[in-house]
């Protein structure tokens, strides 16, 4: 048997060197081994397709009894669905049941007059579940009565292939923040397309998002400090907060200027922190950072402050590690914990591997048990956030700094 010196002229003759050409030769693979697993998943479908709801789904939707529900699809006032076979149930669509919930939740609305409310999902630590938490908050929030716009700010455009589009073969540079970026648009009205899920609109990413990395810094250089670089995006959205009830930021995992941006243009702050200890050493590296990099803008004329700051506790395992975690969180953080949190289970990675949520199922073939675990925690979730909002807009004042 050859020793392993005795192997290395023969290893020496393999070119295992990597170029340009190379690397092009593997995104090109890579991208097409997305799209067909994407299709793959889709099938039959070549694009997502919207839940559906049942008489029973959407009556607790709505809050009331069947015996309404039947009253009123008598009247005809409202979308009566599609009856199934001899009997009374019902299947209505997504766009159907948001009619319902807006006409029967007794949810409050947003105001006249008021405008629309922005929110930032903010994490240095990738992997803290701010693509799923934005996700989710948006679904949940136009099951609601609302109208949300969801910016992706991330070039590796996680958020955008959860809504159904793959960043480098439905997306272009022109559909995304850059021109805005770039000064070749006012502001982003140009880049809101409508996704499958009625109610529920995006800016999307793609790869070139990194060129704002690039071409910012080039601007605040040459223009010092008359380039207030950290309010592109807030002016972005400013006529949009008419149009939208919520609008939703997914940002990079790093403080870069995109996400800088998207802070600055938050009403609100949501950070998802699962109870791992490199995450909870994470997350006060991004309070450290960003406080000064706040008290420098400060400096420049500019303040900030939050509407509310909450902290999700997300992914949370029935690990041992985790309880201690957790104790170190809510003493950290305190009254800006939400008092919910997202279990850890097999469920949320096969719908990952599927580009959907909890929201996307209309029937869970698995573990009844599970299923209804996780939809009560992000249900839980969605309404806190809510009602942070409602108050908000119906004259409860507050503000969190964010020193």
């Amino acid at each position: 048997m050859k020793t392993a010196m005795q192997l290395m002229p023969s290893l020496r003759a393999i070119d295992t060197s990597i170029g340009v050409r190379e690397l092009a030769n593997i995104n090109s693979r890579a991208e097409e081994m997305l799209a067909n697993v994407r299709d793959a998943m889709l099938s039959p479908s070549p694009a997502k397709i919207a839940p559906t709801f049942t008489t029973t789904t959407l009556s607790a939707l709505c809050g009331i009894d069947k015996t309404r529900l039947n009253y009123l699809i008598s009247k005809g006032e409202l979308p009566p669905g599609e009856a199934q076979g001899v009997g009374k149930s019902r299947i209505f669509t997504l766009a159907e049941a948001r009619q319902w919930v807006r006409a029967e939740s007794g949810l409050p609305l947003r105001p006249e007059g008021k405008s629309g409310f922005s929110i930032v999902a903010a994490n240095f630590k990738g992997g803290s579940t701010k693509t799923t938490t934005v996700m989710t908050l948006g679904q949940g929030l136009t099951l609601r009565g609302h109208k949300v716009l969801v910016i992706d700010l991330d070039p590796q455009g996680s958020l955008t292939a959860l809504c159904g589009l793959l960043p480098e073969k439905d997306v272009v540079e022109e559909d995304t923040v850059i021109p805005l970026i770039y000064g070749d648009m006012p502001d982003l009205s140009y880049a809101c397309r409508p996704t499958y899920w009625d109610g529920m609109d995006i800016v999307p990413a793609m790869a070139s998002l990194f060129a704002a990395e690039f071409y910012i810094p080039s601007q605040v250089m040459k223009h010092e400090d008359k380039f207030r670089f950290w309010e592109i995006i807030s002016n972005g959205i400013a006529p949009l907060r008419d149009v939208y009830d919520v609008i939703l930021f997914d940002t990079p995992p790093a403080l870069s200027y995109l996400s800088i941006n998207a802070l600055m243009a938050g009403d609100g702050m949501i950070v998802p922190l699962p109870p791992r200890t490199l995450d909870y050493a994470s997350s006060a590296s991004f309070w450290a950072l960003f406080s000064d990099l706040v008290e420098n803008f400060e400096k420049q004329g500019a303040s900030k402050r939050f509407d509310f700051v909450s902290v999700l506790l997300s992914s949370v395992a029935s690990d041992t590690a985790a309880p201690i975690v957790k104790d170190w969180i809510l003493k950290t953080y305190q009254q800006l914990v939400l008092p919910v949190e997202i279990p850890s289970t097999s469920m949320a990675g096969t719908m990952s591997a599927q580009f959907g949520s909890i929201y996307d199922i209309s029937k869970w073939d698995g573990n009844t048990k599970t299923y209804l675990r996780a939809k009560q925690a992000y249900d839980g979730f969605v309404d806190l956030i809510n009602q942070k909002i409602i108050a908000k807009w119906y004259g409860e004042d507050g503000g969190q700094d964010v020193a």
